[in-house]
């Protein structure tokens, strides 16, 4: 079955697809990955499908394309939501029939057997509604839909995280395993991390070069962290937060079906 990822940026998505594979029947087969964002469209169908030589400059050869070579393995779209509207078009031509077609050919030239595992941190149904991602192709990929939650709510993965990447990356150095010291779990605990993992990893590989001491304190950890969590713990606990003016004039029209000229136009007159 096809699955789609989302979440956030950095919240693992990519971790979550090889773990998917891995699990998966097709562990054996390989797992092709591809940066939907990160290749040019003119070069993406390229990379998807192949091309015949001579087909644009620089077609010396004929190539097989990413889907060719993930036959009966699996194939990872990462950033699907950043792909054009012409290659969602081409996208969902393979998802429904498993046809082949090279850049330059007049015909199909392989069909393939591709489980397909897109991931986004884009919001697919608002891409919907702006007529930037076909709707067909969104309930083709989403057969299985795993959204990964931030870091910011699930604040119990933090020290579990912080402690493996310690290992992992004190290993990686060859320096001995710095410990934390009650103070810097507790900064961990408060920070909200907007870069979810992969903010924390790096944050991790700073502290395990920077440390001098096999105790990590406070002062091993990046300045912004600590001043972003002392403001986190200078805020009164449990104050009422106040709703912005937008959000309540936003309630009052669409959800309690309000005049738009009594709750708008005539405070701001």
């Amino acid at each position: 079955a096809k699955v789609l990822i989302t979440g956030e940026s950095g919240v693992g998505k990519e971790v979550v697809a090889r773990l998917v594979h891995e699990r998966s029947r097709r562990s054996h087969t390989p797992l092709i990955t591809i940066n939907c964002a990160g290749v040019p469209d003119t070069l993406l169908e390229s990379e998807l499908f192949g091309h015949v030589r001579g087909s644009f400059t620089d077609a010396y050869r004929d190539k097989r394309g990413r889907l060719e070579m993930a036959h009966g393995g699996t194939v990872f779209l990462d950033e699907v939501g950043e792909m054009s509207v012409r290659m969602q078009a081409l996208l969902l031509r393979f998802i429904e029939c498993g046809e082949i077609q090279r850049v330059g050919s007049d015909r199909p030239n392989a069909t393939a057997d591709v489980r397909v595992i897109a991931a986004t941190n884009r919001n697919l149904l608002d891409r919907i509604s702006e007529q930037a991602f076909r709707e067909d192709l969104y309930y083709r990929l989403n057969v299985i839909h795993l959204t990964i939650p931030p870091l910011r709510e699930r604040p119990e993965d933090v020290p579990l995280l912080f402690d493996h990447f310690l290992r992992h990356y004190a290993g990686r150095h060859g320096v001995a395993c710095p410990e934390l010291t009650p103070e810097v779990r507790e900064v961990l605990l408060r920070y909200a991390w907007p870069g979810n993992v992969r903010e924390l990893k790096n944050a991790v590989e700073r502290v395990v070069v920077r440390s001098r001491t096999a105790i990590c304190d406070v002062g091993d950890l990046p300045a912004d962290i600590v001043a972003a969590s002392r403001n986190e713990r200078a805020a009164k606990p449990g104050a009422p937060q106040q709703r912005s003016v937008a959000l309540s004039l936003y309630d009052r029209l669409v959800n309690h079906g309000e005049s738009f000229w009594l709750a708008v136009y005539e405070p701001f007159v």
